[in-house]
């Protein structure tokens, strides 16, 4: 690749570092902020900045906000009685899109990966049990990812769930195995979530 200027390299650098985006990627984002207007890319980097100063984890069920607690955990409508546990907040996301579920949530923040020395110590498995303590939860549906890691997760949380009284699911595998959830179609998605079974 040519020898590109400082302020260029630095913000392709940048780019390059985000998921999901490669060299030439990286590279066509950084000539395109440069041939933005000035006031669009202010408008862009007051966005980045705003976003990352205002958004943090519901005190609740760990999904993203911009409040103490998140739209989800403070609608009435929703059921209260069943929380369906996920990896990420775009898995939320994700099922929303589906208009299948309308329960409540529970973000790990990731899956069981030993390899990557991610054990259940770094997930938020600690903070779901403290919410059946506290809430009259009487289904924890599981919305892992079907690969290795999100399989392994949701049978170590069905072993440990099992003796709390509440009923455990799994959704259905009309996901593709090795696939994420966030990318996953609504009637995939809402065919899942009606196939769910008990674990």
């Amino acid at each position: 690749m040519a020898r590109m200027i400082k302020p260029l390299a630095n913000l392709y650098e940048q780019l390059r570092r985000l998921p999901g985006v490669g060299s030439k990627t990286a590279l066509r984002l950084a000539y395109h902020i440069i041939d933005m207007p000035a006031e669009d890319v202010q408008h862009l980097a007051t966005a980045l900045l705003e976003a990352k100063g205002h958004i943090h984890y519901c005190q609740r069920c760990f999904n993203l906000t911009d409040a103490e607690i998140c739209s989800i955990c403070t609608d009435a409508g929703r059921d209260s009685y069943t929380i369906c546990v996920v990896e990420q907040p775009q898995d939320i996301v994700a099922m929303e899109r589906s208009r299948g579920y309308h329960g409540l949530y529970h973000v790990l923040h990731g899956a069981l990966s030993p390899l990557d020395g991610i054990g259940p110590d770094n997930l938020r498995i600690r903070e779901l049990f403290q919410r059946l303590q506290r809430e009259s939860i009487t289904e924890i549906i599981i919305a892992t990812n079907s690969n290795v890691e999100g399989e392994a997760t949701a049978t170590y949380l069905a072993q440990l769930l099992k003796p709390v009284g509440v009923k455990v699911s799994r959704i259905a595998h009309g996901l593709p195995v090795g696939g994420d959830l966030e990318y996953a179609d609504e009637v995939t998605l809402s065919k899942a979530l009606e196939n769910r079974r008990e674990m």
